[in-house]
């Protein structure tokens, strides 16, 4: 373990990387984009069919992939052995197969076994029943040509001129070349990868490289895989890597990340990847050991935008910083606990967008604000749109940066402001390690129950609101001061879509003094037209709406209203002499009836309070002067106020 103070002393590492790498509170955007136009290479939206057909009628317990590539060609070759148990008596097992593959053979206790391949399916037919509880295996063999459906899932390219061939299955692709379960309600408990390639090229792939064994002009890696997995975090990559490694240090232990990189992008890569220690430790220390410790982490370089959390080997086409700490973010929210349907899939990139936002907080916090600015921005460009994926087969809809990756991160920061940092941590870290759903799926009611558990909060109408609902608040906050230094607030709300009728939340305001004096109060705003008054020990000067940007909002305003009625009685007066002001210095003469204290304020003509402070007055006529140096030119008003009520001057500085 490491210390959150010696993490930040780990920042001048980071500092004195490439400008290649700098950090970009912004990158988030151009990720998303470069990853949105490559899913949607050829499609918008996914025809029903390519999402998974497979019956879930078992339980997949292993399984050992041989798989035979060159990268210079467009063509796999397979060997796949599952061992499985039946949940249930069956005589036919389904698998998702794209049709565009051809079965040579399945075999079962080492006869040939029945099969039929409808569409994107393949249905093996069992000789007898198979027993619910039972344990058996089958093997596919299979080659051919896979297809694009627009994911990249099977991909043959160039790097530099060399070729280069990488997978990428999410969230529809793995069974474009390979026999699987894809749907998200089963992982294989651990894998055996072979790749065989020409010798010239290296494979990355998950988990531990066991060995490369050489022959007839090829090389075989075999990779050992003991941690359950979903079939789109499966992968390998093909091409002529240079490999390295770099290790991360948590007190007596280190993880090892390994990289298969372009040998052009060497040194730069080198360089990138050193951000990746600081990030490993900065999750260690809120969430817990990197998940896969007993194995590795690692990196592997492909031509795609942006990255791929495929489980222990991230592929990445850069090693910019909010990349590396997004895709080692899914490790613990996407790999360890893979969101239970992609309508959840928020659980992954909303959790992943939100922690590289930590690594600015914690590691670089002159990034944290306008890591917080963009993605709010970036929420609040339309009006409507809910988290809650409604439509699955639209892969821009699945990947929304907007609504997924933005509204997912901030509705989580939304989350840790309501329930406190220490209990926000605390609940997320029981949501990763409840052995119910760790290395396995959740669904957004697995988070809502842990955090309502460890805060003793009804979290039901904030996901109806922010998960499910549509839009955002604004807010027209109102204020005054009384003579006694009470702050009277008024807050309404409007709501950028019908579909939710007021957001309660608590809505923090700043209270700025004369002399730098400031406190945050926080309301807790549960209707439109709210009331509240608080106690303030200085004359107020401004108020500032979430200067820490906690809230997702848009078209904020504030303003001073006068607290209590006009005078109208006799004996009070104010005259300001001479109107305009020249020479920095109001002149005023006040008639009181009485000797007293009373609040003066000075108003610029947009609302903005200049000047706040007690003056002490005589009964009868009072000559004072304020100083307004400094003053722009234009038009003021300045504001006494009593207990009887208030009294009101125009005037201009020249």
């Amino acid at each position: 373990m490491i210390s959150l103070k010696h993490l930040v002393s780990l920042v001048l590492i980071i500092i004195g990387l490439s400008n290649i790498y700098a950090q970009n509170p912004n990158a988030l955007e151009s990720i998303i984009h470069a990853e949105q136009a490559n899913y949607t290479r050829n499609h918008n939206t996914v025809d029903q069919s390519l999402m998974s057909t497979a019956n879930n009628k078992s339980d997949i317990k292993y399984t050992r992939m041989h798989w035979e590539v060159d990268p210079a060609v467009s063509y796999i070759k397979g060997e796949v052995m599952t061992i499985f148990q039946p949940i249930e008596n069956v005589q036919n097992l389904d698998f998702d197969f794209s049709e565009a593959l051809t079965m040579d053979s399945v075999t079962y206790h080492g006869a040939l076994l029945k099969f039929t391949i409808t569409g994107d399916q393949i249905q093996v037919h069992f000789p007898t029943t198979l027993l619910n509880g039972s344990t058996d295996s089958l093997t596919f063999y299979y080659q051919g040509k896979p297809t694009s459906t627009g994911f990249g899932s099977f991909i043959v390219d160039e790097h530099a001129g060399t070729p280069v061939l990488w997978t990428l299955s999410e969230p529809y692709g793995a069974r474009e070349w390979w026999p699987c379960k894809q749907s998200l309600n089963d992982k294989i408990d651990s894998i055996d990868v072979y790749i065989t390639n020409p010798v010239a090229y290296k494979a990355a792939s998950n988990g531990l490289l066991i060995n490369e064994s050489i022959a007839n002009g090829k090389i075989t890696a075999h990779w050992k895989h003991r941690y359950p997995i979903a079939a789109y975090l499966i992968c390998m990559a093909v091409t002529n890597y240079e490999v390295f490694t770099e290790l991360a240090p948590f007190g007596n232990q280190t993880t090892t990340i390994l990289n298969y990189v372009y040998p052009e992008n060497l040194e730069d890569d080198k360089a990138g990847v050193a951000q990746n220690v600081t990030h490993m430790q900065l999750y260690d220390q809120l969430f817990g050991m990197y998940p896969f410790q007993n194995e590795k982490y690692g990196h592997a370089q492909f031509g795609w935008g942006g990255g791929m959390e495929h489980q222990t080997m991230t592929f990445v086409t850069s090693y910019g910083y909010e990349l590396l700490a997004h895709e080692l973010a899914h490790h613990w929210f996407g790999d360890k606990v893979t969101c239970g349907s992609w309508q959840d899939i928020w659980l992954n990139e909303g959790f992943a967008t939100y922690l590289s936002g930590l690594c600015y907080q914690y590691l670089l916090p002159e990034y944290w604000l306008p890591f917080k600015q963009q993605r709010i921005a970036t929420i609040t460009s339309q009006p409507g749109g809910s988290v809650f994926v409604t439509d699955t087969s639209s892969v821009n809809r699945i990947f929304s940066g907007r609504l997924t990756y933005a509204k997912g991160a901030m509705i989580l920061h939304q989350l840790r402001w309501i329930c406190g940092d220490s209990i926000f941590f605390k609940g997320i870290r029981n949501y990763i390690n409840d052995p119910a759903i760790a290395y396995s799926y959740a669904k957004t009611s697995d988070l809502k129950r842990h955090l309502e558990a460890v805060s003793g909060k009804n979290l039901t109408g904030y996901f109806a609101d922010w998960f499910t609902g549509q839009g955002y608040p604004s807010y027209q906050v109102s204020w005054s001061q009384d003579i006694t230094q009470n702050i009277h607030v008024k807050l309404n709300q409007t709501q950028s879509h019908g579909s939710v009728d007021f957001f309660e939340m608590p809505v923090p305001l700043k209270i700025n003094g004369p002399n730098r004096q400031s406190i945050t109060i926080v309301l807790d705003n549960t209707f439109n037209g709210q009331n509240f008054s608080q106690q303030i020990n200085f004359p107020i000067a401004s108020v500032e709406f979430d200067p820490e940007l906690w809230l997702i909002t848009k078209d904020n305003t504030i303003s001073f209203v006068v607290g209590v009625d006009p005078l109208n009685s006799d004996g009070y007066s104010l005259n300001i002499e001479p109107n305009p002001i020249q020479n920095g210095i109001l002149q005023t003469i006040i008639e009181s009836p009485t000797e007293q204290i009373i609040q003066s304020t000075i108003e610029s003509i947009d609302g903005k309070i200049m000047m706040n402070k007690l003056v002490s007055l005589e009964s009868g006529k009072t000559s004072k002067q304020f100083d307004v140096t400094g003053f722009p030119c234009g038009t003021y008003s300045l504001q006494l106020k009593t207990k009887q009520g208030s009294l009101t001057k125009k005037f201009v500085i020249q």
